[in-house]
């Protein structure tokens, strides 16, 4: 699309609240290990349009941002460990602001780091914002090309992005539940839930987003199912063993047609019918 043409209007994102196929199984790992998988959210079309004029960014006046706008919050440790690794390997070549965050120290002036109150009145960490997005984010423009640094430096590398990346970064929009749950016997099981982080994971501020991608039909034209695509960003978050079974699971289900398909992935699936039929005429 070249830049005189106007872009398209974005499709009208899907309701909320629908029908959505569950399926749960024991880890095979671990006998007190139960997984609930969202198989809608599973085996729907939803992919990365980053980049692409299918993304218009959550803000409506910063669309090359993409979902890079507020920045990262880190969960732990480990994640800021995680993160402090990817740093250490990127470059003035993959990253447009490494001199102005790649200082000694990460929550310094010239870090990569600032701290925030934002999470139920606690300090909490979160990457530095830099001329009002992520301080990780190329912009347009950047002979590297636009998008997070630290992704596009992994994928150069050989690297899944989700060993350089927070958690927050490359689980979206994978959202993991983790609950103790006692059953009626009184045995415990740990239960791991795996579903579509909507708008509502973001409390109420997600409902103040102008555009949200995993609702859009627009970004479900995915090549391959989620389960598919997300295969290394599952297996991080259930296992090996855990991720063959849910695959097994995603393929037979696929295979005798899944009853409640997600709304976005019907909705784009039904237009590229469409399209199709009036190129033919």
């Amino acid at each position: 699309m070249s830049p005189e043409q106007p872009q398209p209007s974005p499709a009208r994102e899907v309701d909320l609240d629908f029908a959505r196929e569950w399926y749960e199984f024991v880890d095979p790992a671990d006998p007190e290990h139960l997984v609930s998988a969202d198989l809608t959210w599973l085996l729907s079309r939803w992919t990365c349009v980053f980049g692409t004029p299918a993304c218009r960014g959550i803000i409506a006046d910063r669309p090359t941002d993409g979902c890079c706008t507020h920045g990262a919050y880190l969960t732990d440790d480990d994640d800021r460990d995680r993160l402090a690794a990817g740093v250490a390997m990127l470059t003035p070549d993959d990253w447009q602001f490494h001199d102005e965050g790649a200082g000694d120290d990460p929550l310094g002036p010239g870090g990569y780091l600032e701290e925030n109150e934002d999470i139920d009145g606690e300090p909490a960490l979160k990457t530095r914002l830099h001329d009002g997005a992520c301080i990780f984010l190329n912009r347009p423009g950047f002979a590297a090309g636009q998008g997070c640094s630290l992704h596009s430096m992994a994928l150069r590398k050989g690297l899944e992005p989700l060993t350089v990346k927070p958690d927050v970064c490359w689980q979206l929009p994978m959202r993991r539940e983790q609950d103790w749950v006692t059953r009626p016997d009184g045995t415990e099981v740990l239960k791991t839930t795996l579903t579509e982080f909507d708008r509502r994971g973001w409390g109420e501020g997600g409902h103040d987003l102008d555009w949200y991608c995993s609702g859009s039909p627009d970004a479900h034209i995915g090549a391959t199912q989620v389960y598919e695509s997300y295969r290394p960003e599952l297996i991080e978050l259930i296992g090996e063993q855990a991720y063959a079974v849910l695959a097994d699971a995603c393929r037979r289900r696929d295979g005798l047609g899944l009853i409640a398909v997600h709304p976005a992935t019907a909705a784009a699936t039904s237009r590229r019918e469409t399209d199709l039929k009036y190129e033919q005429m």
